[in-house]
């Protein structure tokens, strides 16, 4: 692939589907330049959403591929003001756009505390904040309730 025409590795790569492009972008930087030609990540945003929606953001000076992503999280999530988890990693998104990554609910390592307080001699993960705590906890009832009504249109 490496000696390949750029021409003829962005045709390959026009017969990707956007999560293999995704992909395809960590390969190497070579596929991460080709991958993010504005051109292939707008002919994916008109063959899903059509051409009259493309017209729409036409105008917009961000890359098709940030468009192409903002309105993939609006179709799974609505245009309102979500707390979304993808993975592990929380999300507060507002139309789409990620406005605040929140955090992650994997425990961190190398962040133990000794209870020396309880007469204890174990090691134990610090508490997050309450409000860390609230927001995993509300970004679950998200995924939890968009769980339930695909499960109930399935």
């Amino acid at each position: 692939m490496e000696r390949l025409p750029p021409e003829l590795s962005l045709k390959i790569f026009c017969l990707l589907d956007h999560q293999n492009l995704a992909i395809a972008q960590q390969v190497c930087r070579k596929w991460k330049e080709l991958a993010s030609d504005n051109n292939l990540w707008y002919n994916l945003f008109k063959e899903r959403w059509g051409e009259n929606h493309a017209a729409f953001y036409a105008h917009d000076s961000k890359m098709w591929k940030d468009v192409y992503e903002i309105q993939d999280r609006c179709d799974r999530f609505g245009l309102g003001l979500k707390i979304i988890r993808e993975g592990n990693e929380y999300y507060l998104v507002h139309q789409g756009e990620i406005q605040r990554y929140l955090g992650t609910r994997r425990p961190r390592k190398g962040f133990n505390i000794k209870r020396e307080f309880l007469g204890e001699d174990s090691l134990e993960e610090p508490c997050l904040g309450i409000s860390n705590n609230m927001l995993f906890f509300i970004g679950d009832m998200e995924v939890a309730a968009r769980d339930a009504k695909r499960n109930r249109i399935l």
